[in-house]
């Protein structure tokens, strides 16, 4: 083949693909409109199953999934409900703060099948793993050499127009609320030094949605529709990030001015706190100037950055020690360690338990929510290049050095097995297709990583110790890297948390709750920020300049004049990347779940200590159960709050959406103080 073939035939695949993409959107359209159509004609008396099948060109069971209620008497109904095959609708489910955490495994009495559960990385066979356990050269955290820049922020409500600036509140027109109507309508009302536009409700990204199969490419769609006089920011400077990020509910728009050096941000508050309905976009400009006024109490140059996790990382960098053990800074773990931790190590434990596990039907549903639970598990963590410890050495120690060393920082490859008899809810997580599960069928075996702190409860658990044995490990010195950072932001949780509660004012009570929700977050997604799991970047690229479409790039729109691509980050040289921390206080709230000591009351909690049969479900940092507790509550992080309690008899939820409908009905019927 020659040259001009080879480029002629790269003409051709460009053409093809863009032909395919047409294509595959004009058909999930059609798909979506034949979707809504069949719900539509279902809610005909008369409508039948067996009719509405071939019109559509479907089966008669993705016809009953979509319209349960034409399920033929003689058809098996255990067929999903619509809103679980329906993308746009699952879409906008709550998640848990973190990307990656999993989604609710099948009930623990029955074990995942051998055959689909994904294989999990282990460390290499050979002796020589210098690599592995060698940090990466020249990369540690240490103190910023900078002074961090505020960026001036508007909050914006979407759906009324209500712009809140300092103390100035306008009303503008936004038109058709594109991206490119926001930005012309608040630039006529607010000078070019904003930097931030807060959405405070209204979601303009999903102003599109019906037209959409999926509510992820709604917002892809606002984010990369023409914008005149702006175009995709390019990332330059130190405070300044490249390209959309593409979030069902969360997204983040980043423009820069074609003709200048004007820089703008659009985003969702959602990232910091949940509002109500009532909450006036001047509301919230309170609740972050309360919050950047006791951050600055215990950070004297605290800057709010655009999200949390950026401002919880960006603080926490202002309280590395400049001299003594670690004035070098934090090393890095290696790449190939990153990795496997990343691979092995969950984030929040989410799990239904379904029945028999749990009665049909539910005396009640109660929920308890660790009060800012992951603040708890921040006084100890790994620090420095780790050893390696194989399963054989691990067994050559004494028993205080084994107890010392899986109630020390490590990370640990074991072989599992649920001892008999057992019949509580499993302790330790095992690798699903795609998620992770918790066995706890008696004289189930398998092999996982997990955590220190859940190795050590599933030894010494309080009902009967479970059988773990060693393959091998990373075993880390404890260091206490995170906790200044976590007293400080601790102290303004508290701080706040009273205000909320003594204010008299409605308004600055309600700022005040929402500041402290906001430094939840800071520490929520801050710890999550130093796992630096991998994220797609959205750009553009001008159709003239195709060539320069960044290789490992995916093309997910185009049209006459832009190609949009996404990307993922990878593993950048980042200095902050430390996955052991996200991991390691992960692991203790997996842990604290299952059993936890108040010293002050000396009693315990958690899941371990309930009867049988009586948890429900795991959401992160919350237990949903049949029967109430007399736990202590005394307001500190960690402690177990009554959020929720639904009287029963209560149908047994089988999927996350009913869970969370019920969860909400509770809330409302309980009204607690919010944690």
């Amino acid at each position: 083949m020659d040259a001009q073939t080879y480029t002629e035939g790269l003409a051709e695949l460009r053409t093809l693909r863009d032909d395919i993409k047409k294509t595959t959107a004009a058909l999930a359209r059609l798909e979506a409109q034949r979707d809504k159509t069949v719900t539509a004609l279902a809610a005909h008396d008369k409508a039948k199953a067996e009719r509405i099948a071939p019109a559509a060109g479907l089966g008669i069971a993705d016809v009953v999934a979509l319209a349960p209620q034409l399920a033929p008497q003689d058809m098996d109904t255990t067929v999903p409900a619509a809103g679980a095959v329906e993308p746009a609708q699952s879409a906008v489910q709550p998640a848990a703060p973190a990307p990656d955490a999993p989604s609710p495994p099948a009930p623990p009495q029955q074990p995942a099948d051998p055959a689909t559960p994904r294989e999990l990385p282990s460390l290499p066979q050979d002796t020589d793993t210098d690599r592995w356990f060698t940090p990466t050269s020249g990369l540690a955290s240490q103190y910023p050499n900078f002074v961090q820049q505020p960026h001036p922020a508007v909050f914006l409500d979407a759906a009324t127009g209500i712009l809140v600036h300092r103390d100035h509140t306008v009303r503008l027109d936004l038109g058709d609320r594109s991206a490119a109507a926001l930005l012309t309508a608040v630039f006529h009302a607010v000078p070019d030094t904003i930097r931030r536009i807060y959405i405070t409700a209204g979601a303009p990204w999903h102003r599109d949605a019906d037209r959409y199969p999926y509510l992820r490419d709604a917002v892809a769609a606002w984010l990369n529709a023409p914008t005149p006089g702006w175009r995709v920011d390019t990332g330059r400077g130190r405070d300044r990030m490249a390209g959309h990020f593409v979030h069902a509910r969360n997204p983040v728009a980043r423009y820069q001015r074609t003709n200048g050096d004007h820089h703008v941000e659009i985003r969702s508050v959602g990232e910091w706190f949940d509002l109500e309905t009532t909450d006036h976009p001047g509301i919230v400009r309170d609740a972050f100037r309360l919050l950047w006024e006791e951050l600055r109490r215990h950070f004297p140059d605290a800057v709010i950055l655009g999200s949390p996790s950026q401002t919880g990382r960006d603080l926490w960098t202002r309280t590395i020690p400049r001299r003594g053990k670690h004035a070098d800074g934090f090393p890095v773990l290696s790449e190939e360690l990153r990795g496997l931790l990343h691979a092995t190590a969950g984030q929040g434990r989410n799990e239904l338990l379904t029945p028999p596990s749990v009665p049909e039907q539910l005396p009640a549903l109660i929920e308890y929510d660790r009060t800012f639970a992951y603040a708890k598990h921040t006084w100890k963590s790994p620090v420095g290049a780790p050893r390696r410890v194989t399963g054989k050495a691990f067994a050559s120690w004494p028993a205080k050095q084994q107890h010392d060393a899986l109630y020390g920082c490590g990370h640990w490859h074991i072989r599992v097995t649920v001892p008999n008899g057992w019949n509580h809810v499993g302790l330790l997580p095992a690798p699903g297709d795609r998620a992770w599960n918790y066995p706890a069928a008696p004289g189930t075996t398998f092999t996982t990583w997990a955590g220190g702190p859940e190795v050590h409860t599933a030894l010494t658990n309080p009902l009967t110790p479970w059988k773990v044995e060693i393959l091998d490990g990373i075993l880390w010195e404890a260091g206490k890297p995170l906790d200044e950072w976590s007293k400080k932001l601790k102290d303004t949780w508290t701080n706040l948390s009273a205000q909320a509660h003594f204010q008299g004012d409605a308004q600055q009570s309600r700022a005040a709750h929402l500041a402290s929700r906001a430094v939840r977050s800071i520490l929520l997604y801050g710890i999550g920020s130093f796992a630096q799991r991998p994220r797609m970047v959205t750009g553009t690229t001008p159709r003239s300049m195709e060539r320069d479409v960044p290789p490992d790039a995916e093309i997910v729109g185009f049209d006459d004049d832009l190609i949009t691509w996404q990307k993922p980050t990878g593993f950048a040289r980042d200095p902050n990347a430390h996955p052991e921390w996200a991991a390691a206080i992960w692991s203790a709230a997996r842990a604290a779940l299952l059993t936890q000591y108040h010293r002050d009351d000396d009693t315990h909690a958690g899941a371990l200590h309930t009867p049988p049969g009586t948890v429900v479900a795991f959401r992160t940092d919350a237990l949903y159960l049949t029967q109430p507790q007399h736990w202590p509550y005394h307001h500190r992080p960690g402690d177990y709050l009554l959020k929720g309690h639904l009287s029963g008899p209560v149908n047994a939820p089988t999927s996350e959406e009913e869970l969370l409908t019920l969860r909400d009905t509770g809330r409302q019927s309980n009204a607690p103080e919010e944690a």
